[in-house]
């Protein structure tokens, strides 16, 4: 997990072209118009957007991954999962319902500025594989000089940077219920 994590997306994009639609055949190849008018149930759009969603999703799924793993050994060696095991309760229910919960407060911390960060960072994949997105359009009012759509994408990006960590907060009260905002 930890090795495909640390591959960078301008790497890891054309490897999987190479290897899914080149080599195996499995997947079809990269074709610009099919983002124009997208249908979430139209298998030729979805077979597309495979490929997109592993460059993007990978890196971030292995850094919560890993995030999580090492939040839930912290938490294992707390009194309270040992008084769990006491009780005789079994390890599904001290890892599912004690560990877990408390574990998930650091990897939810980062969920917020994530969310923001793989819709501002997708530039790399949205040219690999020809999808029209924010961050096309954000280096490309920078290179036209298009003031006016560049801080239009600027207030967007900052809005759902806003709204992360917003949903971050809610998140925090659902994960420890001693959190309260008063």
């Amino acid at each position: 997990v930890v090795v495909v994590g640390a591959i960078p997306t301008l790497i890891l994009g054309p490897a999987l072209i190479i290897i899914f639609v080149n080599k195996l055949g499995i997947l079809p190849g990269v074709n610009p118009t099919v983002w124009r008018n997208p249908n979430l149930f139209d298998p030729e759009f979805l077979s597309r957007a495979i490929l997109p969603i592993m460059v993007l999703g990978t890196g971030l799924a292995t850094g919560l991954a890993r995030l999580t793993r090492a939040s839930l050994l912290q938490v294992m060696r707390d009194d309270y999962i040992r008084t769990a095991r006491a009780k005789g309760l079994k390890e599904r229910v001290v890892i599912y319902l004690h560990a877990l919960k408390n574990a998930l407060i650091p990897v939810v911390t980062i969920l917020g500025p994530l969310v923001a960060g793989a819709v501002t960072g997708s530039l790399i994949v949205e040219r690999i594989f020809a999808v029209p997105g924010l961050g096309s359009t954000f280096v490309d009012s920078i290179a036209a000089r298009d003031y006016t759509l560049l801080v239009g994408v600027t207030i967007f990006y900052s809005v759902l940077l806003i709204l992360g960590n917003i949903m971050v907060d809610v998140m925090y009260t659902w994960l420890d219920p001693r959190i309260r905002f008063e």
